[in-house]
């Protein structure tokens, strides 16, 4: 399995934040079996498009809640970086209390 869960939705409050404040927390990295996606589907056409990331974050989006990693935003780069054999990825981590 390459991730931990698939859920559909997420489970955690609304946190707000703006683009701008994700592009404020650092990059770390993650392990890929230890994140939970809150999306059940994916386009194969933003999976394979080159420019995935052109308009958006270079960095997946996860937050971190009741002890579970919740990728939130970069399920098309999280699992490009699986099929590449990578075991990890950097990820901007939100920490919710």
């Amino acid at each position: 399995m390459i991730f931990k869960a698939v859920r559909d939705g997420r489970p955690y409050p609304e946190h707000g934040l703006t683009l701008k404040q994700w592009a404020e927390i650092p990059p770390r990295p993650i392990r890929i079996d230890q994140l939970i996606t809150t999306k059940r589907e994916l386009a194969l056409d933003k999976l394979l498009a080159e420019d995935s990331t052109f308009y958006g974050d270079l960095f997946p989006h996860v937050v971190q809640w009741n002890g579970g990693l919740y990728l939130e935003d970069g399920l098309h780069r999280a699992l490009r970086a699986a099929l590449q054999q990578r075991n990890q990825i950097h990820a901007r981590v939100l920490v919710l209390t």
